[in-house]
């Protein structure tokens, strides 16, 4: 069954601090090689929706350079491909996006134009991989109006920061509430969503008559009684780029080999904008233990449980831990790096020590240098 896919790459986390300063969450770099935004599209590409629009607004720079070309998803198409939407004013008009509902509204057309009998909506900031056809299919063995993708919260996750579900015993959703302050169960939503096209419509021009703009509070939580919403389960990897522990025990989890292959070996692969540069280069006396290192680095120091990604330069005597540095960043001779995140281009002088708490690691801005 054929589906058209729809991104939501325009928020901006401020709990992600001085990361999204200058970016989108969306556009956040992860495991070394790809943007946050890569995994939803990849899904949606390997799963056969070849007509996929992303909506940026917030910091949106970084984010239209990475996809100034679709083919790296197969979406160069002359049929369907990538589509990128952003506010823009006119003469009736002068807004930006005020919801996640107004910004698909804003740019209906492109539902409208379609001839795809169902929508698939997904948020850029998640980190998974998924065949959306197996969502399609139990969406339309249910005859749902609607199907939310959830999952079970891990052990000492804060419910407060998503959408908690109730269900009856066919996986109908009894209740909804976004971000709750009293959560009454352990399951999540994921923020991807299963709707038919022609629903999507009507129910985006009633809410917009009543200047309602908020697709999960004015949609699937006001209509949940009205609407057939169904819940599907999902056992695989996912993670929220929600917070900075997120962000950061997100890139931890690329250490594991279980991750790593699960998005690097077993098909259908996550894919992302390359970059030509060399394998990563270890120097004489170098050391790395459980370390990601990206391509194009320059090693001469010792780093363990790290990450590390593209043409980033560590001198002799210098250690890293526990930490993530971005691209193109710079640490002198003798300095320490631990239980911190890097953002890009940073420049440590000689002896610089950075450390940060376990659970709280430390935040280097964007080209600090130090």
């Amino acid at each position: 069954m054929k589906a058209i896919g729809v991104i939501l790459a325009g928020g901006n986390h401020g709990h992600l601090h001085e990361l999204t300063e200058l970016r989108a969450t969306s556009a956040m770099p992860v495991g070394g090689c790809y943007r946050a935004l890569d995994f939803s599209l990849s899904s949606m590409s390997n799963s056969g929706i070849n007509k996929v629009a992303v909506f940026t607004q917030y910091n949106s720079r970084s984010l239209l350079d990475h996809l100034s070309s679709a083919k790296w998803w197969d979406l160069g198409r002359k049929q369907g491909g990538l589509f990128i939407f952003s506010p823009y004013l006119t003469s009736k008009n002068s807004f930006w996006f005020r919801g996640t509902a107004d910004s698909i509204f804003q740019n209906i057309t492109y539902l409208k134009r379609s001839n795809e009998p169902y929508v698939v909506i997904a948020s850029g900031n998640s980190i998974y991989k998924m065949d959306f056809n197996e969502v399609i299919h139990y969406h339309y063995r249910k005859d749902a109006d609607v199907t939310i993708v959830y999952r079970q919260a891990p052990d000492g996750e804060d419910l407060r920061k998503y959408g908690v579900m109730e269900f009856d015993a066919f996986e109908r959703v009894t209740d909804l509430e976004e971000k709750p302050l009293e959560p009454q169960s352990d399951l999540i939503s994921m923020g991807i969503y299963v709707i038919s096209r022609t629903l999507l419509i009507k129910l985006l021009e009633t809410i917009q008559s009543e200047e309602r703009y908020d697709l999960v509070k004015d949609i699937f939580i006001r209509y949940r009684k009205k609407l057939r919403i169904y819940g599907y389960r999902f056992n695989g990897y996912w993670r929220a780029i929600n917070s900075v522990k997120s962000y950061f025990d997100c890139n931890m989890d690329f250490l594991r080999k279980e991750v790593r292959d699960l998005f690097t070996k077993n098909e259908p692969f996550i894919e992302t904008k390359p970059k030509d540069e060399p394998p990563g280069k270890y120097n004489m006396g170098a050391q790395a233990k459980d370390a990601l290192v990206g391509s194009g680095s320059i090693i001469n120091g010792y780093i363990e449980h790290s990450v590390l990604f593209r043409k980033v330069f560590t001198s002799e005597n210098s250690v890293i831990r526990n930490s993530v540095v971005m691209e193109g960043s710079y640490i002198g001779n003798g300095c320490v790096v631990e239980n911190a995140i890097l953002d890009k281009e940073v420049v440590l002088s000689d002896g610089k020590q950075i450390c940060g708490a376990p659970d709280n690691p430390i935040i280097i801005a964007k080209s600090a240098v130090l």
